[in-house]
């Protein structure tokens, strides 16, 4: 989602009222994210998955940090998949806004019940990532009602009755509904082998961890 004239200091009046010369360049962008929306397109389901760039409407309801993580798995098993667009917003004024104007444009994608191979997650905070790996062992991580708003997404994917296009206000795969004329999909089941996530928010109703480790690494996942 890249960035969208300067104009010079001389030949542009102060307005005292407005506070800042780029606000009208900035809601320009922020009504054009949104109506990018409503035609993102979830997924191509192909042996390879392709890159998504949508957002997630229910995935998040808090606002977001700004910063980006990656997350890693071998693989991720899933019953009850849903994905849709929306927009992730951050506080006002946050240092991490960038001229994006304190949104996101994502792509959520819900699942009812996840199980994943070698979790791995990082954050990078500037030099030092901090590094959040489990499920490496016997036992897996497992998830309900798991939800994740991301900028891209990449593996091997299988589907199981996918429907494609679908109103994401209608979804009942996941028990999660987007908006309103918002372009969709789900499917009954959902694998994706060596997953790659890059989020900026992730909820679930329970998130078990075993052989969790969290420490500092000069490298992410």
């Amino acid at each position: 989602m890249g960035a969208e004239m300067a104009s010079s200091a001389d030949n542009t009046p102060e307005n005292p009222e407005s506070g800042s010369s780029t606000e009208p360049a900035r809601r320009g962008r922020v009504r054009m994210r949104r109506a990018a929306v409503m035609a993102v397109p979830a997924v191509a389901v192909t042996a390879g998955l392709a890159i998504l760039t949508a957002e997630g409407a229910l995935g998040v309801q808090f606002s977001i940090s700004g910063m980006p993580f990656t997350v890693t798995a071998k693989s991720l098993d899933g019953t009850g998949f849903e994905q849709f667009g929306d927009l992730d917003n951050m506080i006002e004024n946050s240092p991490n806004a960038g001229d994006t104007g304190g949104q996101v444009l994502i792509i959520t994608s819900a699942i009812k019940n996840a199980t994943l191979d070698s979790l791995c997650q990082s954050v990078d905070l500037g030099g030092i990532n901090l590094l959040i790996k489990a499920g490496s062992g016997a036992t897996k991580v497992t998830a309900s009602d798991l939800t994740t708003d991301s900028t891209e997404l990449s593996g091997d994917a299988a589907f199981n009755n996918i429907e494609i296009g679908n109103d994401a206000s209608t979804l009942t795969k996941a028990g999660v509904k987007g908006k309103k004329g918002v372009f969709s999909q789900q499917a009954d089941t959902v694998h994706i082998a060596n997953l790659r996530q890059t989020n900026y928010a992730t909820t679930a109703g329970v998130f078990k961890l075993p052989g969790l480790k969290l420490s500092f690494s000069d490298t992410g996942c």
